[in-house]
């Protein structure tokens, strides 16, 4: 028994991380949860090349139902509120997120344990409260309704900021948790400026943590509808906001040709975020 015991112990120091795949129940597992995590989206993604309009029985495959979402003007015009939304959610989100992480991480102030509660509030709180927020505070300053475009986009643009900046803040500190400060302080021993230093040093460094942040802002503002729902006006209406108001009469193709439009620019998003970063190449200012 003792040399059993020996020999199973001496098997699972032995066994290193990616060992474990080789368990059928493991294997089984990671099985269940990819079929179930994807399953639905290739379901949809199929369903919207279907030629019958009850989307319930494959008929044949048709791409009509693309040309209808390309021609349908509504369609259209809220994917475009949706895309000016999401770009200027992530160029303001991505400022402020780096500016908060890096103001947190060198600088220590009264309150700053509280800053950094309300801060992380946006997180931690249920999206539909922070909707509910956002709809109370533009009620209260009297938000104007009859704004021309792109303008009317501003008060969803300010609520998806709100509540995309600490993600930003968040992921950009984890990242500045590994710098080196003696680079910094040896870059200005030898004469460089504040600026020159955060330019040539800090930024580098901050680099992948700065486009990771940028696309969790650009993803959380194109797919949101909670907050949206509750912030947008008549003439604002973004793309997930518009898909829903499409489901509640049937689930057609055409939505689903919509939907399937979305999760690929979302996807495409995503891999050129990823091809932006360079991980075989070790960056300035990195500890070890």
């Amino acid at each position: 028994m003792a040399r059993r015991h020996d020999a199973k112990a001496r098997n699972a120091k032995a066994m290193g991380p990616l060992d474990y795949t080789r368990r059928w129940w493991l294997r089984l597992t990671i099985a269940f949860t990819f079929v179930a995590l994807y399953a639905p989206i290739l379901a949809l993604m199929a369903f919207s090349f279907n030629d019958s309009r009850r989307n319930i029985v494959w008929r044949g495959f048709t791409t009509k139902y693309y040309e209808k979402a390309w021609h349908n003007d509504s369609l259209i015009q809220a994917f475009t509120n949706t895309l000016t939304i999401a770009v200027v959610n992530t160029l303001i989100s991505t400022v402020l997120g780096v500016l908060v992480a890096i103001a947190l991480w060198r600088f220590r102030f009264p309150g700053k344990a509280v800053y950094e509660g309300f801060m992380a509030l946006p997180i931690v709180i249920p999206e539909i409260c922070m909707g509910v927020a956002m709809m109370a505070f533009f009620a209260r300053v009297g938000w104007p309704t009859n704004l021309p475009w792109p303008l009317t986009l501003a008060n969803i643009a300010i609520a998806h900021i709100a509540f995309s900046f600490p993600f930003v803040a968040v992921i950009v500190r984890g990242r500045l948790v590994g710098f080196n400060r003696e680079l910094e302080d040896a870059a200005k021993d030898l004469g460089a400026t504040e600026w020159q230093t955060m330019r040539d040093i800090v930024l580098p460094y901050l680099k992948p943590g700065i486009i990771a942040g940028a696309l969790i802002a650009f993803t959380l503002s194109l797919d949101d509808f909670v907050i949206t729902f509750f912030t947008a006006g008549p003439n604002s209406i973004t793309l997930p906001v518009k898909i829903f108001s499409m489901l509640r009469f049937s689930v057609t193709p055409e939505v689903n040709a919509a939907s399937t439009v979305l999760i690929a620019f979302t996807v495409v998003a995503t891999v050129f975020a990823m091809g932006l970063q360079t991980p075989s190449r070790r960056t300035p200012g990195e500890e070890g």
